[in-house]
């Protein structure tokens, strides 16, 4: 059985445990469970802290898992992504008083704190940059204010928590993360069909199908405005001078696409969505 690491909590948990069961697996009933097999799938899911995710993955103990990019890189693990999967997004940044730092250079040789010292080790490793790195695992905004640090490095939304900890971003961008599908680079039976279907998920989510009917006469300027995923599916109509479309779009366009249509005179404008998907 394919065995596959998941989130047993915190931001990444509950999205992924949907989409798995999107994906038509079955997971755990009851949340205190660290285990749980799906034989109809042929699959077993573990569920461990994310932060080790990456390492039971790496070390080849689990075949594949689901975890957070930054998780992944801070490991050092040897596992890899292999796809991205559309939710649990961050933004990683450097974070100092107000005026001390402007470039990224200015952190050679003073003390940064944060949660992930192995992805910030390797950023500023990579632009030639030496600091001290302090380890924390939580809350390092209060670093500088208690002198533990000069600056942080953090996970940053709005700014906000920041800027009421007197700190202001500067330098370039750490790293943009998400939750990923990873896996140990040794091909498993099941690991391409669970990839499939969670990028199924995906497409389900992000897309729906549009059916309209419009006059012949304005049927390349409708298709124009909704060319589809590849391209629209066009059946006749016991009218001759109409005919029916349908078509995939993006979930977020189709009112703008639905106001277009009627506009070039298309009618029975429907939206339906869809559940499931293999493109």
């Amino acid at each position: 059985m394919l065995r596959i690491a998941v989130p047993n909590k915190g931001s990444l948990a509950e999205t992924a445990a949907q989409m798995l069961w999107e994906a038509g697996y079955t997971g755990r009933r009851d949340p205190r469970d660290l285990h749980t097999a799906d034989p109809r799938n042929g699959v077993e899911f573990f569920y461990l802290r994310p932060r080790d995710i990456a390492t039971y993955v790496g070390s080849g103990a689990l075949d594949v898992g689901i975890t957070g990019r930054d998780l992944l890189l801070d490991s050092g693990s040897d596992a890899s992504e292999i796809a991205p999967l559309g939710f649990g997004g961050s933004t990683f940044r450097f974070a100092g008083p107000s005026g001390a730092f402007t470039e990224l250079a200015d952190l050679d040789d003073v003390t940064v704190a944060t949660s992930y010292p192995g992805l910030v080790g390797g950023f500023l490793a990579g632009h030639g940059v030496t600091a001290r790195l302090v380890k924390l695992d939580g809350a390092v905004e209060s670093a500088v204010r208690l002198g533990v640090a000069d600056a942080v490095a953090d996970v940053v939304s709005t700014g906000s928590t920041l800027r009421q900890a007197g700190l202001e971003i500067f330098g370039p961008v750490i790293l943009e993360s998400e939750a990923v599908f990873i896996g140990s680079g040794i091909d498993k039976p099941g690991a391409a069909t669970l990839l499939r279907r969670l990028q199924g998920v995906l497409v389900a989510r992000r897309y729906v199908l549009l059916d309209y009917d419009v006059p012949v006469e304005h049927l390349e300027s409708a298709t124009a405005a909704a060319p589809g995923f590849e391209s629209p599916t066009v059946s006749p109509l016991h009218d001759p001078e109409w005919v029916a479309v349908r078509v995939m779009i993006s979930r977020a366009d189709m009112n703008q696409v639905m106001d277009r249509l009627y506009e070039l005179g298309a009618r029975a404008i429907l939206v339906s969505a869809i559940h499931a998907a293999r493109l």
